[in-house]
C-alpha cells in the first residue's frame, strides 16, 4: 500500500529546516504571518480538510458556509442528494456570494450585480447578459468546486488540489479509529446539527493543534475544575490523572500522516463511564427513567455509551475528535484562530440519552476549555514578546526509551503524557510544508 508521503516530491528544498532541531521547534512557527500565509498554500491548499458533516446539510437544497483553510465555501445537497462544495466567490467581480451560515435554498444571488448561481453553483442567470456578446457562456461563469470531495461515514473532506492521494489513503489507521468512535452503543448514526460553541483564540491554530494530544497538561491545566468535581462528588470523571498517570494503561499513539490518537478509555472504561460522571441537571431522573423504560441490564450499558468517548483522535490538520464532540480550529491569522466545539447527538435513541449528551457536552468547553484558552493565549504571548528565547521544547518520552510497538496494530506508542503528539504532526507540516515551496519554485520556473 502506498503512502502519503509516495506522492510527494523530492524533497531537496526544504526552506524551514533550520526552525527545527531535536526536541525543539523555533517560535517563528507560532508568530511568523509570512509562515502562516504560506501554511495556507502549501498545507491547507494541498491536503484533506475535514469540511463538514453530512447530517448538517441532511435535507434537498440544504446549505452551509463555513470558511475552512482560509477559504470561504459554500457546502451543499442537491435534490438528487449528491453534495457539493464550491468556493464562496462570485465569477464576477469576487464578492462573497452567500451571506447566510446556512439554510435551505434553490439558488444564491449575489448582492453586488445579482448573477445567480443554483445549489451546486452553476451559474443560471446574468442581467442584462446582451452586455457580453455572443462569446459569453454562462457555463464558464459558475462558481468553482473544490477540486476533490469525498465522505468518509458521514464527515465530508475536501482538498483544495487535485495533486493528493484518496482520502482512504489520507487517513490510513485513523479510520479504524473513526469506526469505533461512531459504532459505540447500538451503532445509532450520529447527529451534527446540535448548535456548536465557538471560541475566538489570540493564538496560533498550532499552539491549539499541540494540545489536541497533549496528555499532560489535564492535572495542571485544569486543576481547580477537578478539585471541585472531587471535592462535591468523590472519585468521578479524569481522576484518574493521579500522581504518576504514565503508570496508568491510557496511552498516545502516532497513526502516520500526522494523525494521533489519546486514549482514555481504559481508565474511563474500566468499571463504568456513567458512573464515574458527575452530578448534572437531570442526572437521576433520567437514569432512572431510562432504567424502568429498559431494565438496568439494557440501561446501564445504553448510559455508558452516551459518556464522552475517551478518544482524543486527531486526525491533521484541522478535525479533532473529543469526547462526543467535534473541533474544527480555524486558522485566521498568525495570532488568532477560530475554534468551533460543535455537540454531536444520536439518532434513534431514546430523548433521554441525547440530553444526557448535551449536557455533558455543555460540561467541558464551559469549564475546561476557558483554561485551555488562556494558556494558548499565554503562549503566544510568550512566544511573541521574548526573542532571546526561540525555542519550544517538544521532547517529552523522547529519550526514555519507553514507547513500543502495539502489538493489536503495530502503530507506535507511548505514556499518556508523551510529546508524541507535536513530534507526529511536525514531521507532517515539514513533508507537506517543503513539498509545497518546491512546487512554488517549479511553477515558477526557478527549479
Amino acid at each position: 500500500m502506498t503512502t502519503y508521503s509516495d506522492h510527494l516530491p523530492s524533497l531537496d528544498h526544504q526552506p524551514y529546516q533550520h526552525l527545527f532541531k531535536p526536541g525543539f521547534v523555533h517560535r517563528r512557527l507560532y508568530i511568523d504571518e509570512d509562515i502562516f500565509q504560506q501554511e495556507l498554500l502549501y498545507l491547507y491548499g494541498r491536503t484533506w480538510l475535514y469540511i463538514a458533516h453530512e447530517s448538517e446539510i441532511a435535507n434537498p437544497n440544504d446549505f452551509i458556509t463555513r470558511r475552512v483553510g482560509g477559504r470561504p465555501l459554500i457546502i451543499s445537497r442537491h435534490a438528487t442528494g449528491s453534495i457539493h462544495a464550491f468556493f464562496n466567490r462570485c465569477t464576477h467581480r469576487g464578492a462573497i456570494v452567500c451571506r447566510e451560515p446556512r439554510g435551505n435554498t434553490k439558488g444564491f444571488i449575489c448582492g453586488y450585480h445579482a448573477w445567480t448561481f443554483n445549489i451546486t453553483g452553476e451559474c443560471t442567470s446574468v442581467p442584462l447578459r446582451q452586455g457580453y456578446g455572443k462569446s459569453f457562456n454562462l457555463a464558464q461563469a459558475s462558481l468553482q468546486p473544490v477540486a476533490r470531495l469525498e465522505s468518509y461515514r458521514g464527515f465530508i473532506f475536501a482538498s483544495y488540489s487535485k495533486d493528493v492521494p484518496s482520502l482512504t489513503e489520507h487517513l490510513g489507521a485513523a479510520a479504524r479509529l473513526i469506526d469505533q468512535w461512531l459504532d459505540r452503543g447500538e451503532k445509532e448514526p450520529v447527529v451534527v446539527q446540535n448548535g456548536a460553541m465557538p471560541f475566538l483564540v489570540n493564538a496560533n491554530w498550532k499552539t491549539i493543534y499541540d494540545n489536541a494530544g497533549d496528555g499532560y497538561h489535564p492535572p495542571f491545566s485544569h486543576e481547580s475544575m477537578l478539585k471541585v468535581f472531587s471535592n462535591r462528588y468523590g472519585d468521578v470523571d479524569m481522576n484518574y490523572y493521579g500522581s504518576d498517570f504514565d503508570k496508568s494503561p491510557m496511552y498516545s499513539k502516532n497513526l502516520g500522516n500526522g494523525h494521533t490518537f489519546l486514549d482514555q478509555r481504559p481508565e474511563m472504561h474500566k468499571l463504568s463511564a456513567w458512573k464515574r460522571q458527575h452530578v448534572m441537571p437531570g442526572y437521576e431522573v433520567m437514569e432512572n427513567a431510562l432504567i424502568e423504560k429498559y431494565g438496568e441490564a439494557h440501561a446501564l450499558p445504553m448510559l455508558d455509551a452516551s459518556t464522552g468517548s475517551g478518544m482524543n483522535l486527531n486526525i491533521f490538520p484541522n478535525l479533532l475528535i473529543i469526547g462526543n464532540q467535534i473541533q474544527m480550529p480555524e486558522p485566521l491569522a498568525a495570532n488568532k484562530t477560530l475554534l468551533t466545539w460543535f455537540a454531536t447527538s444520536r439518532e434513534g435513541v431514546p430523548e433521554e440519552i441525547n440530553a444526557i449528551r448535551m449536557r455533558m457536552q455543555e460540561d467541558f468547553p464551559s469549564f475546561g476549555e476557558v483554561d485551555d484558552s488562556a494558556n494558548f493565549e499565554a503562549c503566544q504571548e510568550g512566544m511573541a514578546s521574548i526573542p532571546e528565547m526561540a525555542w519550544i521544547d517538544i521532547r517529552r518520552h523522547q529519550d526514555t526509551k519507553v514507547g513500543a510497538l502495539d502489538p493489536a496494530d503495530q502503530l507506535w506508542r507511548e505514556p499518556m503524557s508523551s510529546d508524541l503528539h507535536m513530534r507526529t504532526y511536525w514531521q507532517r507540516w515539514q513533508e507537506l510544508m517543503n513539498a509545497g515551496a518546491t512546487r512554488a519554485l517549479v511553477e515558477a520556473g526557478v527549479a
